[in-house]
């Protein structure tokens, strides 16, 4: 964005703002700062939520101003309009972007007309190099709240901020907690970098910001209908694998999650699950039946370690014939005549090798099977079809071979023919 020029007709007001200086606030001088903040702010707070700056501009030690920078709010309407970004795209670069939580002069008004002005512009030249020093990533855009009930935003039109519509009338109290105040804002928005909002919608970032992408959990794309059932057959048919005592979320709770990480598209481990489930929102936390902390009055997410526990010791017969009832259930029992075995390496897990069944005409999966030690698919995959409700569509069990066929019934093929052939024969 091009930035604007000003003139200043006055000679006394253009030498006046040629000695303010505006540096970041001092960690000895922070009390002071906030203190100051709550006696001239309207909002007579000074609390700040995240990654923050603070800067003051003084003349020869007079404190003129005070300006406060955080981490930016995680939905903005007009905001994510303005960037044009998809909420993978909000939720992996949401960090190159700051916020303008607290502006207020502190002298008298109409003292210097063009001081607020003035200090916005001195403070948006150095706010990404500031912030890169103090975080280690830079600020791309900026976003600010005006209360058009108290003031016309003439600072930030003046220094090119762009006005991109009024907030939902929420605050944000906690990282991830908000409240209401039946008070919309004016919301602004402005460009640092060059094309920034362009940068920030881009499918890649450019190879000099693309270290700074953090890696997110998968939005949750499961109904909380669908949440619901699935909670409840794995609560019937699945056994607790601890001892009840002192548990706050219930092994259902956990295994529902984690299987709503995976439906949803989320790779990795028990971390990626945490941070999947720590980003649900109040109602998926309930239609999961997460644990409900009554002194905060919130439904808490299980923690990595949770997790951890539960997947080490759950029962996984149970568990998958649970997965396979509730398939049933929601999708029916009508499946095409061909099932397909295919083996795959787990990765990441050090040679754990897996054979499942899966209908070539509906996508169901049907079952899995562990491969043993020393062993290849071709016998896992014989123990799966002898475990598998197949009755009256395969002509007696599969004992010598992995694929078999009747007249009336249904077809199991290897989609993995090369995998098997090879394992079986050693080569």
């Amino acid at each position: 964005m091009r930035k604007k020029t000003f003139r200043i007709d006055d000679p006394i007001e253009s030498a006046f703002l040629a000695q303010v200086e505006l540096r970041r606030v001092l960690p000895h001088e922070t009390a002071r700062c906030q203190q100051a903040v709550r006696e001239n702010h309207y909002l007579q707070s000074a609390d700040l939520v995240g990654e923050q700056l603070w800067y003051v501009a003084e003349v020869q030690g007079q404190w003129l101003a005070l300006l406060g920078w955080s981490a930016a709010a995680y939905h903005l309407k007009g905001r994510d309009a303005w960037i044009g970004w998809n909420e993978t795209q909000r939720r992996a670069r949401l960090s190159l972007l700051a916020n303008n939580a607290r502006f207020c002069l502190l002298t008298p008004a109409g003292a210097h007309p063009n001081l607020a002005s003035y200090v916005m512009g001195q403070n948006l030249q150095r706010l990404s190099q500031d912030w890169q020093a103090a975080y280690g990533h830079p600020i791309l855009a900026v976003e600010s709240f005006v209360d058009t009930q108290l003031f016309r935003g003439t600072s930030y039109k003046a220094t090119g901020w762009q006005a991109v519509g009024c907030t939902a009338g929420f605050k944000r109290v906690a990282q991830d907690f908000y409240q209401v105040h039946d008070r919309p804002k004016q919301l602004f928005v402005r460009e640092l970098a060059k094309h920034a909002a362009r940068t920030l919608r881009g499918r890649e970032l450019p190879a000099a910001l693309a270290g700074y992408e953090r890696t997110v959990a998968p939005h949750c794309l499961m109904a909380l209908d669908l949440a619901g059932s699935l909670w409840e057959i794995l609560q019937a048919q699945v056994p607790e694998s601890r001892s009840v005592h002192g548990l706050r979320h219930k092994q259902a709770t956990v295994l529902a999650i984690v299987f709503a990480y995976l439906l949803s598209g989320g790779r990795g481990g028990h971390r990626g699950v945490a941070l999947f489930a720590r980003d649900l929102s109040p109602a998926q936390r309930a239609a999961f039946r997460c644990w409900y902390n009554r002194k905060e009055r919130r439904y808490e997410a299980p923690t990595e370690n949770c997790i951890y526990r539960v997947l080490k010791a759950v029962p996984v017969r149970p568990f998958q014939q649970a997965i396979w009832a509730w398939q049933k259930a929601r999708l029916g029992s009508e499946d095409g005549d061909v099932v397909v075995l295919d083996g795959k390496a787990v990765r990441g897990s050090r040679g754990t090798q897996l054979v499942g069944a899966i209908n070539a005409r509906s996508g169901r999966a049907l079952g899995v099977e562990a491969v043993a030690d020393k062993s290849n698919e071709i016998p896992a995959g014989q123990t799966l079809l002898q475990r598998l409700d197949l009755d009256g569509t395969i002509d007696g069990p599969v004992r010598d071979q992995v694929h078999g066929r009747s007249g009336r019934g249904r077809k199991v093929v290897r989609e993995d023919v090369g995998d098997l052939t090879a394992a079986g024969t050693g080569g």
